[in-house]
């Protein structure tokens, strides 16, 4: 069979493609597919210069440049004959290793003797062969405060680990504190051990750095003390290396006294502490105020040189700097209320002659007749000065100084049973046959005890407020308007305004008020900067200081810190804290802790409130009061301190029976000075529907008496599945009353009255580690319940 022929399709049509004149980004992109045109050197310039070969080659030379003259200024410090040493804090994280064996084993790396190097304290080295000198800062095991200063003044961190002993709680909690307050370079050394093998020594230091890692990201290796190549590279990682700074202390001047001493004062003047030193951080000025850690801070007498000797002989110092008169910053760290200013004026001579005649009659006349308070049987003087009476209300607000736990004490902390009693069972005049005589049984100490303890529960008042959030029960034996006067209602928390200024406590004429902070803090930064007459960094000093008390001086190492402008004035410091996660004990706010914040170490009792989001002030800057600080949750913690400036890091430390084992609460960053924050703490009085028709329900349970339901009647209702009311009426004499919703409601749904009350923090003073007698744990002590 033969097959068809065909022609080839000859005739087939094909257009054109379109050619635009403009054609657009896109297009043009895809036609690219990726590929970029090169230009040749010879080539005109054009607007893509900076990616030609010279270009490029000239922006690498001048990062490179860049990167040269930072290391050359980093080090200039510890460079030259008359260069600061590289200081070096000894920390050992278990007890059966020492920070004078570490230094002995670093020294005879470099064939020098370590012999007078003492167990706690400064020992230097010259290391020529690394044309610098160390100044090692041996801290003790067990010493947290003592680990703690050394690492606020270091330029590098030696810690000691063991092979034979893991790192307990003590020293995890060291190395979790170290942490968060800035950790200079840590250099992770193995003590040296002859009697751990090749094999297991190896396995040993991956562990050690794995473990390392977690609080030191930056390490790269432990430096085994035990080989001598070891021991000379990790001399050399110090000697050698360019410190990486910690940020808080950047702008600011420190000197770590080599020498201190007390020098006493002359026919009859105060003395002074001479602390001897090489300048560090920023300019030493004699205008600004010196913190010398646990003790305050004091004024600048003046400031002398210190140079070594030279070639044996003894160089007389000359005076560097003294305090400008006019420039000097005062001690005055607040203002002292004008109790007078809204006070009557003195007595008119009508008055004086008025107050003569009194005196005149003397007791011939009827004195008036006191008051009578209707009290319980047995009730003391003593404890009848606690009881306040209705006239008393206006004075009631001005007690702060218990503050709002006192008030809230019965609701908000402890649970009492309540004993139903009829109305006239505190009468006077009640027949005391009548009463029922009730037989008192006296308990063992021992059982005393135990029940105080698990009256004074702290985990079960944390535990009840995780599950009914700010819930009070209304008192039966008080008036709620009396309980809860000082509180209000608002429509909405989020929006309502609230005046800062009103009812404010004595404390706030006593702080200092910044109108507009940040510029503030940059002004007095670029005054620092530029600052020519302070003392310049590498220099070595001899301070002298005014009024520090003498214990001063036995304080072994010492570092004195230089403060910026205004640090030494008192104001409202908020910083926003995240609790640790490895601490279990309850936090309340108001109770006693150290906050640690840059050089200084206070005692405060901080509230806790809740951390606004989208800019931290919200619509009318009212933030909700947290009872206590959860796990999880960024929380601001307000004080009463004295002012810092730049993103200082924090701690909050709870006292133990141990003074230098405390634990650790929580850490966080400084985040501002404002005076117009108001914390807000929030009770909601609950009630049940008796009965419910539609959108109207009787409400029982909520109040006790028809005066109450009067007084809290503006306030508007809510309940837990969402609806909104507010009281219609009062209903008979037990504190029932008609509620109306905007949509029918049920009976398994609980009404609420959330009431609002400002509350403030309490004064901060100086911490001293000698004054520590805190709690163990989270529990309270007698002065804590004393408070209470």
């Amino acid at each position: 069979m033969v097959e068809a022929h065909h022609h080839r399709a000859s005739l087939k049509q094909q257009n054109k493609k379109f050619k635009s004149k403009h054609a657009t980004k896109s297009s043009l992109k895809e036609a690219a597919k990726g590929r970029v045109q090169r230009q040749s050197p010879k080539a005109p310039p054009t607007n893509n210069s900076a990616q030609l070969r010279a270009n490029r080659r000239n922006n690498a030379k001048q990062a490179q440049a860049k990167k040269r003259e930072a290391i050359v200024s980093a080090t200039r410090l510890f460079s030259g004959v008359d260069g600061a040493p590289r200081i070096v804090a000894v920390i050992p994280l278990t007890d059966d290793v020492s920070a004078k064996g570490a230094v002995s084993a670093l020294a005879s790396s470099l064939d020098a003797s370590a012999d007078d190097c003492p167990d706690t304290g400064l020992w230097g080295m010259r290391a020529d062969r690394f044309k610098t000198s160390l100044q090692f800062v041996n801290v003790p095991y067990g010493d947290l405060y003592g680990a703690l200063d050394a690492a606020k003044a270091a330029d590098y961190t030696l810690l000691v680990l063991s092979s034979t002993q893991e790192v307990n709680a003590w020293g995890d909690t060291l190395l979790r504190v170290l942490q968060a307050q800035g950790i200079p370079d840590a250099v992770p050394v193995l003590a040296a051990d002859s009697t751990l093998d090749a094999k297991a020594r190896s396995s040993v230091l991956k562990s050690l750095l794995s473990f390392v890692r977690y609080f030191a990201p930056a390490a790269s290796r432990i430096f085994d003390l035990h080989a001598a190549s070891d021991a000379l590279s990790a001399l050399r990682a110090v000697a050698e290396g360019v410190p990486d700074g910690v940020r808080w202390r950047t702008g600011r001047p420190w000197v770590l006294g080599e020498e201190v001493h007390y020098v006493e004062g002359v026919d009859g003047s105060e003395g002074e502490l001479a602390v001897t030193g090489v300048v560090r951080g920023a300019p030493l000025s004699t205008n600004r105020l010196i913190h010398v850690p646990d003790f305050g801070d004091f004024q600048v007498a003046r400031i002398m040189s210190a140079p070594r000797p030279r070639g044996g002989m003894e160089v007389e110092p000359t005076l560097l700097a003294e305090p400008d008169a006019d420039d000097a910053e005062s001690l005055v760290s607040s203002n002292d209320p004008d109790d007078m200013a809204n006070e009557q004026t003195w007595p008119t001579e009508e008055e004086m002659s008025g107050a003569a005649r009194v005196e005149e009659v003397g007791q011939d006349e009827e004195a008036p007749k006191k008051k009578r308070r209707k009290l319980p049987k047995g009730t003391s003087e003593y404890q009848a000065s606690w009881i306040i009476d209705d006239d008393d209300e206006e004075g009631a607000d001005d007690g702060e100084e218990k503050d709002d736990e006192d008030e809230d004490a019965a609701d908000d902390t402890m649970e009492v049973e309540e004993h139903e009693a009829s109305e006239g069972e505190y009468e006077d005049e009640m027949d005391l046959d009548s009463r029922k005589s009730v037989a008192f049984e006296e308990l063992d100490a021992e059982e005393e005890e135990k029940q105080l303890a698990s009256w004074r529960s702290r985990d079960r008042e944390e535990e009840d407020d995780a599950a009914f959030p700010d819930e009070v029960d209304t008192p039966r034996d008080v008036p709620a308007r009396t309980r809860f006067q000082r509180y209000r209602g608002l429509r909405s928390f989020r929006t309502s305004p609230w005046d800062p200024y009103e009812n404010l406590p004595r404390d706030y004429a006593r702080i200092f008020q910044f109108d507009d902070f940040k510029r503030v803090e940059r002004n007095v930064k670029r005054r620092t900067e530029t600052e020519t007459s302070g003392v310049q960094p590498g220099t070595r000093v001899t301070v002298y200081l005014r009024n520090v008390p003498r214990e001063a001086a036995a304080r072994a190492p010492l570092t004195i810190f230089g403060l910026l402008q205004y640090e030494h004035k008192k104001t409202v410091l908020n910083f926003s804290v995240q609790r640790n996660t490895e601490y279990d004990g309850s936090v309340r706010s108001k109770d006693p802790l150290i906050l640690c914040v840059g050089p200084r170490r206070l005692r405060v009792n901080p509230i806790y409130s809740q951390l606004t989001r989208g800019g931290g002030k919200g619509a009318n800057n009212v933030h909700k009061f947290e009872r206590y600080l959860r796990h999880g949750n960024t929380t601001i913690a307000t004080i009463f301190g004295p002012v810092t400036f730049g993103a200082q890091p924090c701690l909050l430390l709870r006292e133990t029976a141990d003074v230098q084992a405390p634990h650790l609460v929580a850490a966080g960053t400084f985040t501002n000075t404002d005076t117009t924050r108001v914390v807000a703490k929030r009770i909601i009085l609950s009630g049940h529907p008796l009965k419910v028709h539609k959108k109207t329900a009787t409400i029982r349970y909520m109040f006790f008496n028809a005066d109450d339901i009067r007084y809290f009647k503006p306030i508007q209702l809510h309940t837990k599945h969402g609806r909104v009311g507010h009281i219609k009426e009062s209903l008979g004499t037990h504190g029932y009353f008609k509620a109306y919703f905007d949509g029918p409601i049920t009976q398994m749904d609980t009404v609420c009255m959330s009431l609002y009350k400002r509350v403030f923090p309490r004064w901060a003073t100086t911490w001293k580690p000698e004054e520590g007698k805190g709690a163990e744990g989270g529990k309270v002590t007698a002065g804590d319940a004393m408070e209470e």
